[in-house]
């Protein structure tokens, strides 16, 4: 690279995918190189295999297999429903299954089984997707490493990847050191690792701050959260209704935009989606980016970023740049107050949302009789960790009465000087933002412990959490390996509900740069055909 990191060399590579992963299997099925029936059976013999991640809290065998099963009929009549059709995906375990435990990784719903679906759940199911099991988070997604749910923290797949093992065997690091598991990033870091070890094609989170970009980057993933009210939370489990929204993992762009086009659309069991009718995401080739313009914010540039990340982020403008778009440097003023503001009003909306869990309707109960007083107490303190816990407190301190103007209603107030922020930038003639997702590579478990939840996750969310605030649309793009053999995430942000343009662009940087598969040989065993993406054309960003 030179010095604005435009490509000193170009790395061509001569395979170019013309199909994205879910579309490749979908004709693979059609064409019978495989059944459902087959593919489901290789990907629970894959979760069976991957178990020591830790990534699903359920598998549903049972229903995925019959599942399969009706989709291979289907097939067999030619009657396929669509992409989706015998495609298996893994949901977060805050998202409602009707006759599926859903746990929240809470011992407050330890054996709650909902009556319903939630609407995104129930899209997927719609168009013959196969569920393969709810996966693991930080209990009611209140983290930013999925370490703190109460069935025990994910392991990062890319710890126990060829590539991270080549790179400390090059680094002649001890094994003490080798053995070392890294987070996947949180709180979806269930599904990331589920997606990641090749168990399903697709994967849902949610997204709060951050919660489905952060393990995306963490696990080379491509992480999408939409525009807020573009898709449904109705069976959401809430933790912040004004922000929360499911987010989509896979493994490529053309992949989130077959799963969008499948939730996206108003849903009148959520009054906060979007009233128009939805046209299909499909993605434009795009070729030509010298009429783009691409904003970099300076506030982002912050002194905890670590130098491998910064570097690739201005390799990737540089990138741009040379293609002939137009990157500038812009500013969002109120950067600095956002990760404060973000966590005064989600304590506050917890301590709001939380409050439903007294113990009457469903989920945990104690033991005690002495008055409903008693109950409630004791029930919330056996349900809830202390991270939910202090949550809480902290958001009913905020809401007292004494307080509630200096602290809910100014975080309001910042929350819309905030989002004026990037209405100004985009206004101005920025078509997308570029920046960092999270501040470095996943790091070991052992490390991100040292810290308590709350410092975590402000740190995880800082260059996430103000997109939830504006309710912008934003993905995390897997960009590079760095030193350590780990994958590297940057972030495009876009105007809001401007999503299709925001992943035509995702897609565009997807195909430049040369963002490698993740490598298992010891757990392949001919799995690979179905679900191995082949590398993507072109640029490396590390050259």
């Amino acid at each position: 690279m030179n010095e604005k990191g435009a490509p000193d060399k170009l790395a061509y590579s001569r395979r170019k995918r013309k199909e994205s992963g879910i579309s490749r299997v979908s004709v693979a099925l059609k064409q019978g190189q495989i059944t459902p029936t087959e593919l489901c059976r290789k990907c629970l013999s894959l979760i069976q295999k991957t178990k020591f991640l830790n990534a699903y809290i359920t598998v549903s065998e049972e229903v995925a297999l019959k599942q399969a099963e009706e989709s291979e009929e289907r097939y067999k009549k030619g009657q396929s429903l669509g992409d989706l059709d015998g495609i298996p995906v893994a949901v977060k375990d805050n998202f409602s299954t009707s006759g599926i435990e859903t746990t929240c990784a809470s011992n407050m719903l330890k054996g709650y089984i909902p009556p319903f679906n939630a609407t995104v759940v129930q899209k997927l199911l719609d168009q013959g997707a196969l569920l393969m099991g709810k996966t693991n988070l930080d209990e009611f997604a209140m983290g930013s490493g999925s370490t703190d749910g109460v069935f025990g923290p994910v392991k990062n797949p890319w710890s126990y990847s060829k590539q991270r093992r080549e790179k400390r065997q090059q680094q002649a690091q001890g094994e003490s050191q080798a053995a070392e598991w890294l987070i996947t990033g949180g709180s979806s870091g269930g599904s990331a690792a589920a997606l990641a070890a090749l168990t399903c094609s697709a994967a849902l989170g949610s997204d709060t701050g951050g919660s489905t970009r952060n393990p995306a980057a963490h696990c080379g993933l491509v992480g999408f959260k939409p525009s807020y009210g573009l898709v449904s939370r109705h069976g959401l489990i809430p933790l912040v209704n004004s922000m929360d929204v499911p987010g989509i993992l896979t493994r490529c762009v053309d992949d989130t935009a077959i799963v969008l086009g499948v939730l996206a659309g108003h849903d009148p069991k959520d009054s906060t989606t979007v009233q128009d009718p939805v046209k299909p995401f499909t993605l434009p080739s795009l070729t030509d980016v010298s009429k783009l313009c691409i904003g970099i914010p300076k506030e982002y540039a912050v002194p905890e970023l670590s130098s491998e990340v910064r570097s690739l982020w201005s390799k990737a403008a540089g990138l741009f740049e040379s293609a002939g778009a137009k990157v500038i440097e812009v500013s969002l003023p109120h950067t600095s107050c956002s990760i404060v503001c973000y966590h005064v009003l989600c304590a506050s909306e917890v301590a709001s949302n939380m409050a439903r869990f007294d113990g009457l309707e469903y989920g945990h109960r104690c033991d005690i009789n002495v008055s409903t007083e008693a109950m409630y107490a004791a029930t919330r303190r056996e349900g809830f960790s202390d991270v939910v816990r202090g949550r809480i407190l902290s958001g009913n301190f905020f809401l007292l009465k004494e307080n509630y103007e200096n602290y809910f209603i100014k975080a309001q107030k910042v929350r819309r000087l905030i989002a004026n922020d990037f209405v100004n930038v985009f206004n101005s003639g920025v078509d997308i933002l570029l920046t960092p997702t999270t501040l470095s590579e996943a790091v070991p478990y052992l490390e991100f412990i040292k810290e308590d939840n709350r410092t975590r996750s402000a740190q995880g969310d800082i260059f996430t959490q103000a997109v939830n605030m504006a309710g912008l649309p934003a993905v995390s793009m897997p960009a590079a390996l760095s030193h350590q053999g780990l994958p590297i995430g940057l972030q495009f942000i876009g105007r809001a509900f401007c999503d299709q343009k925001l992943l035509t662009v995702a897609k565009w940087f997807e195909k430049q740069v040369q963002f490698p598969v993740i490598q298992f040989p010891e757990l392949m065993d001919g799995c690979s055909l179905v679900f191995e993406n082949e590398k993507l054309a072109s640029v490396s960003l590390q050259q």
